[in-house]
Order: C-alpha cells, then sequence, then structure tokens
C-alpha cells in the first residue's frame, strides 16, 4: 500500500508540472493571432490635386478663329 506522504508528493508534482505547462502556454500565447482578434479595415485615402491652369493659349483660340469667320463671311 502507498503511504498517505507518498500520494501527496506524487500529486504535488503532477499539479507543479500541470501549472508550469500552463503558465508556458499563456506566455507562448500572448502575441500570437487569433480568430477572435478585432480586425480593423481602414478605407483608402482619396487625394484629388488640383491641377494649374497651362499657360498656352488653346483655349482662346477657337473662339478667335470662330469670331474671325464669321467677320470674314459678314464682310462679304
Amino acid at each position: 500500500m502507498v503511504a498517505a506522504g507518498e500520494y501527496l508528493e506524487d500529486n504535488m508534482k503532477k499539479l507543479a508540472l500541470a501549472a508550469a505547462f500552463a503558465a508556458a502556454a499563456t506566455s507562448a500565447m500572448a502575441g500570437s493571432y487569433a480568430k477572435d482578434d478585432v480586425v480593423m479595415e481602414v478605407e483608402p485615402v482619396v487625394v484629388v490635386e488640383e491641377t494649374q491652369a497651362s499657360s498656352s493659349s488653346a483655349a482662346l483660340l477657337i473662339p478667335l478663329l470662330l469670331i474671325a469667320i464669321v467677320a470674314a463671311a459678314a464682310a462679304d
């Protein structure tokens, strides 16, 4: 028959070993990614830049040509 002291000693060794494994498991999982972690989705930021007006006179050229054509047709 097993003495009461040996029985308690065996149980205490098992308890200490279980506590050591539990402590190791919690520290090993401390920095891991779990499925329950909240994932924040950030929408992309849209940047719109205004363009500067060009220095060419292309915007004035077409109306001036139309005025010249109308003036030439009215002169005849």
